[in-house]
């Protein structure tokens, strides 16, 4: 019983290998262009279609077209920040994982930071609150009552 789900697993692991690198066999790495910067390259931009894969990962049709794109650019010898910069000019700096630090991205760097700030704030303010509420000294009034209701 134990074999063929052992060898069913190893099956699958082979497939998924095997599929990681099967969007990489149609370039040619012999020449200008090396494999590891390419890899690195289109690691850092965003597929458009899958959003939550890079284009190294996507099996979709517009990333095989990027990644064409990107190779043919870095082919023709364009440094990395030119590359980028030419595809956050055509889809914006959404395709970046790691966007600038700029105006319209300020709620992304800093948006986490800050409502962990105010939640800091607000759990701060509760617990005060309710330490000064156990604080409060009774009356001599409601201390007989207390007395009177614990002697019953």
């Amino acid at each position: 019983m134990r074999r063929p789900i052992n060898a069913a697993f190893l099956i699958l692991l082979l497939v998924i290998s095997g599929t990681s690198n099967a969007t990489l066999d149609s370039f040619d790495f012999s020449g200008v262009v090396s494999e590891q910067r390419f890899r690195d390259l289109i690691g850092e931009v965003r597929c458009l279609v899958c959003q939550n894969e890079s284009l190294l990962a996507s099996r979709a049709e517009l990333a095989q077209d990027l990644r064409q794109e990107v190779y043919d650019m870095m082919a023709q010898g364009k440094p990395d920040d030119e590359i980028i910069s030419f595809l956050v000019d055509r889809y914006g700096n959404f395709v970046l994982y790691r966007p600038p630090v700029i105006p319209s991205t300020f709620i992304l760097w800093f948006g986490p930071f800050v409502i962990l700030l105010l939640s800091a704030i607000v759990l701060y303010r509760i617990i005060s609150r309710r330490s000064r509420a156990l604080d409060t000294q009774l009356n001599e009034k409601d201390r007989k009552n207390v007395v009177k209701l614990l002697d019953d």
